[in-house]
Parts: C-alpha cells; structure tokens; sequence
C-alpha cells in the first residue's frame, strides 16, 4: 500500500494480521520526522497538555488547543493518517460532542476523533458516528478519569475487571465506532479486547496486543523525561542531547568563541572603507 492509510484500510489490516506503527505528537517538526520515518499513523493525543505545556494530568487541554497542535502536526505529516483526541469536557453530552466533533474535524484537517469510555459513553459515541464523524473510543487506563482511578494506573488486573473492559470494547463497536484504544493493562486482557471486536485496535501498554503499537513521540525520543511509563521505550535521549547542547552554545558565547567569523554576515571590504569615511564625515 501506498499513501494516507484510509478508515477502511484500517479493518482491512486488522483482518490481514498485519502491524501499524502509531505515534503520538503534537507539532511540526516530530509529524515531519515521523513521517519521513514511514510512520503510519500519527495520533495528536491531548497528553501534549503534560509533554509540552506542563501539567500534571490531561485535564487542562482545550478544544482549541488541540485544532491548533493537529493544524500543526498536519502541517509536518501530510501524507499520514491523523488520529486527534477529543479533550476533557468536550464530550459531556450528545450535542456538546457532536459540536466539537465536527469543530475539530472542519478545522483541524485530521481523519478521526477520538473521545474516552466505553459503555457509559454508548450514546455520545453512537450520536458522533451518526453525525458522519469517524470516531474512536478508548478501554483501560482513561487519563479523563485519572482522578477516580487514583492516578494513572495500570487496570484490568482481575478477571472481573478484564471482562468489564472487554464489555466496553464491544459497546464501542456497536456504537459505531471504527476504532479502540487499548492502554494499560495486561497483554492477555489486551488481546482478548483486540479478539472481542472487528474494529481497529491500538495499544499503548498492552503488550504487543492490537493491530497498531502506539508511543508517545516524546517518550520515545526521550525528550519528555519528567517520569518514564513502564511501557514507554526510549530510542533517542534528546533531552540529555538538547541540555549538552545549549549549555555547549553558553559556554561559547560567555567565552566569545561564538559568533565567530564562520557565522557572521560579511561586507564588500571597498564597502567597509566607505562606510568608515562616511561615518568620519557624519556631522552628528
């Protein structure tokens, strides 16, 4: 397959047994480097409120916020299929998620939204895919409801608890969704989502259940090292290389090693003569 992956290819792999690699940014410049890698899908998740603005949790994240991050990551990653997540409070009710819904859709420029819950979320879910918006949804680890789970935990480790997920999942299909996020939680109850439903699966901490792995972009390039999740693999450190680098860049100017002649703008020497007699002769 060549070009964007499109919503139907995405059942059609899953039914192939074929892996998609999902990473999650929010700018321009780590959607361009992810797609000249031959990533297949970028997703602009709402943790960019921890990654990139600094919060504690998800919950900060605005509508708004997140049309611009996706017009950017769009920008960076024209040729990859975009996945946006639909922030905390923008999905409270049928009408208020279909309004923003189609917001972000019309604006942002992205293939797909994705909201969080299962069962309980059966009729927003099904009020989105209704309204003509493809529409993911999200099983396990929530981030919206960091605060009921006692903090970002992993779930479903109980078999009472794995088969309340799988419950979720399947509501998720029959809702009308094309697609469910799987977070969190033992491989064995992931692959028991993924076996549950038809539809597009991806994981972020299950293990190698689903048809897409999914990490944080700035997790994996070990740009974000405020805390490492468990599941999270670092490729690069860039964070270590950045901090060696800007102080490598104040050491040079405090020694005046930098600018140096290699990085400076130069004049016509017959020029550098005249602007000298000009400014002798300057009455002021």
């Amino acid at each position: 397959m060549s070009g964007k992956l499109t919503i139907p290819e995405l059942a059609e792999k899953k039914r192939a047994g074929e892996r998609l690699v999902m990473v999650a940014v929010g700018e321009v410049l780590t959607a361009t480097w992810a797609e000249r890698a031959g990533v297949d899908i970028v997703g602009v998740g709402d943790s960019l409120g921890m990654t990139l603005y600094g919060h504690e949790n998800t919950l900060a994240v605005t509508v708004d916020q997140m049309i611009e991050h996706t017009k950017a990551v769009r920008r960076g990653a024209p040729n990859t299929m975009c996945l946006v997540s639909m922030p905390y409070g923008s999905y409270a009710t049928p009408d208020m998620a279909i309004t923003n819904a189609v917001r972000i859709m019309k604006e942002s420029g992205a293939d797909a939204v994705k909201l969080q819950g299962g069962r309980e979320k059966f009729d927003i879910i099904r009020a989105v895919a209704d309204a003509g918006v493809p529409i993911m949804s999200h099983v396990g680890l929530l981030p919206h409801y960091v605060h009921q789970f006692g903090g970002f935990k992993m779930q479903g480790g109980t078999a009472e608890a794995a088969l309340e997920i799988i419950d979720n999942a399947r509501a998720i299909q029959e809702a009308g969704a094309v697609g469910v996020e799987i977070e969190a939680m033992p491989y064995e109850v992931g692959k028991a989502v993924d076996e549950a439903v038809d539809i597009f699966t991806f994981a972020i901490g299950a293990g190698a259940a689903g048809t897409a792995q999914m990490l944080n972009g700035y997790d994996l390039l070990g740009a974000f090292d405020t805390f490492k999740p468990k599941f999270a693999k670092r490729y690069a450190n860039m964070a270590d290389i950045a901090v060696e680098a800007f102080s490598a860049y104040a050491s040079d100017v405090r020694s005046g090693a930098f600018p140096d002649q290699d990085h400076s703008y130069k004049m016509n020497p017959d020029e550098v003569v005249r602007l000298a007699q000009k400014l002798r002769e300057d009455p002021k």
